[in-house]
């Protein structure tokens, strides 16, 4: 079993990643984790979109 760390600012960015891994996996995918992140840095939002795919 391996994993795939994908660590993005933008979800489109994110999706695009993650379609060009599963295009070019030989493997099987068990799981994938999705997750969203804010954070407030003076008056600015940060976001981030990560995701962790789980395949053989």
């Amino acid at each position: 079993m391996k994993v795939k760390i994908f660590d993005e600012e933008d979800e489109k960015d994110l999706e695009n990643d993650i379609n060009d891994f599963l295009d070019s996996l030989d493997g099987e995918v068990i799981d994938i984790k999705y997750q969203v992140s804010v954070g407030v840095f003076s008056e600015e939002q940060v976001f981030c979109f990560s995701a962790m795919i789980i395949y053989y």
